[in-house]
């Protein structure tokens, strides 16, 4: 069975955010604006993403 994935694109510097908001960011693997990464839709991954959603391109892969 496939693992359903996210594609995350960080739109929106990580310049001057809250320290949680920066952690959620590297947690999930982004590092640089306007880089792609692809994750594993899992319930830690969604909170992470609804975390700081207002940074990220969500899209499924």
């Amino acid at each position: 069975m496939a693992e359903k994935k996210l594609k995350l694109t960080l739109v929106r510097s990580l310049n001057g955010r809250l320290k949680s908001h920066k952690a959620c960011a590297a947690g999930l693997g982004i590092r640089k604006m306007h880089n792609s990464v692809e994750v594993i839709d899992t319930p830690e991954n969604r909170g992470m993403i609804n975390k700081i959603n207002y940074m990220l391109k969500v899209e499924e892969v």
